[in-house]
């Protein structure tokens, strides 16, 4: 590689496929900034560290001085993308895409730069153009182009059949609208390049074909490695769920906990992933070893967590941290407030499933079972005990679950 852009990214560990990559690179050596483009399904409220690294990949782009292009599945949602599914996706409302819209649009400003200058962001849906197209003059005019053979043999479609789990025609036509949108995106913003991870390899291609064949027109696809954990489990997934990253769904402690919690083997990934640390400066904390491997620990948590909900936030999370670990007080430790309706019988599981906690009755049970469940200090077995309202009333509880995890929980 030649261009800044491909070398930086094949540095981070982040290149993995792409359509002739001579000729990209080539493009990506000119002055003229180069226009490419991620789509983001709307399927909930908010994004997740999985949807991370493709946002860190745009930033990237932009960081080399080349425009992005946020493209949210208005359209594309409501069929759903059959890539790395076992089962047909359920269908969202209207009123439910919308929300969802609005509640990921904001995440978008944390990571890129938008407005109006040749190297800055734009956010698009393709609703506007997928849900005005007329069934049959679609058929007509793009349907043509693409054979059954060759759509059953992209992996987002033959691993379901090999599995032998149905595939519905609806989530069958995704790859043909995903296809359509960067056509249209290069007529739009003379857009040359998809990003995207390995597993839409199929259906970046088949937008590349589509574009050749209607237009006459060059252009590329290009694919990250999907990320792992050094175990060989999916990145993000955490046994109470998806690492959110609207503050509303996660608190920012959490999220800085999660990056914190990581595992040694995976730290200098994650920082050539999530974070803007140059080569030179992770190299220095890859001589880290044992304990003292924590400092990279928490350089990731700090630059991951500033750069998603803001440097603001750490002095406070420092606190929290503080608090849990004995140099600071239990006051900073990051508070759950429950109304004194949400708790039916004040019990302690009850407690720890309605302040989330735990995810159920079960979960709560296992943690004191295995040791893991302190109150103020305490260690607790029976989860069952009742809790004093009054007390609640008056003072927050401490509740630890494990050695890492510290919280007050408190009613009003």
């Amino acid at each position: 590689m030649k261009s800044s852009f491909l070398i930086d990214l094949q540095n981070r560990g982040r290149l993995f496929q792409a359509t002739d990559i001579e000729t990209l690179d080539e493009l990506f050596q000119k002055k003229e900034p180069i226009v490419a483009y991620i789509g983001f399904d709307p399927t909930a409220t908010s994004l997740h560290v999985g949807n991370l690294s493709q946002i860190m990949t745009l930033r990237l782009l932009q960081q080399h001085g080349h425009k992005p292009i946020v493209v949210i599945g208005g359209a594309t949602a409501q069929v759903g993308d059959p890539s790395g599914k076992d089962e047909m996706r359920q269908a969202n409302s209207d009123e439910t895409i919308a929300n969802n819209i609005a509640g990921i649009r904001n995440s978008f400003s944390k990571f890129l730069k938008f407005g109006d200058s040749p190297t800055d962001a734009v956010l698009v849906n393709n609703a506007d153009w997928l849900c005005n197209i007329g069934y049959i003059e679609f058929l007509k005019d793009y349907g043509r182009h693409f054979t059954i053979n060759r759509m059953l043999s992209f992996d987002s479609v033959k691993s379901r059949l090999d599995r032998e789990q149905p595939l519905s025609f609806i989530e069958f036509n995704y790859m043909i609208l995903q296809a359509y949108d960067f056509m249209e995106l290069f007529k739009k913003y003379n857009c040359i390049l998809q990003l995207g991870g390995s597993d839409q390899w199929g259906n970046i291609v088949n937008g590349v074909e589509l574009t050749r064949r209607v237009l006459g027109k060059p252009v590329f696809g290009l694919t990250t490695p999907l990320v792992t954990t050094s175990s060989g489990t999916k990145m993000g997934k955490t046994a109470k769920g998806a690492i959110w990253l609207n503050a509303d769904m996660l608190s920012p402690f959490d999220y800085w906990q999660f990056w914190r919690n990581s595992d040694d083997a995976d730290v200098l990934g994650y920082m050539k992933i999530f974070t803007d640390f140059n080569p030179d400066e992770i190299g220095k904390f890859s001589k880290l070893e044992g304990v003292a491997l924590n400092e990279a620990k928490i350089a990731l948590a700090d630059a991951a967590t500033a750069m998603c909900h803001g440097t603001e936030a750490l002095s406070e999370i420092h606190a929290q941290v503080r608090a849990a670990f004995g140099s600071g007080s239990d006051a900073d430790l990051p508070t759950k407030w429950l109304e004194t309706n949400q708790i039916d019988i004040p019990t302690l599981e009850t407690l720890l499933v309605a302040s989330g906690l735990c995810a159920s009755k079960g979960e709560a049970k296992r943690l004191a079972q295995g040791g893991g469940l302190r109150i103020n200090g305490e260690q607790v077995n029976d989860v069952r005990q009742e809790i004093s309202v009054a007390a609640l009333l008056e003072n927050p509880i401490k509740i630890s679950l494990g050695k890492k995890h510290h919280y007050l929980v408190g009613l009003k």
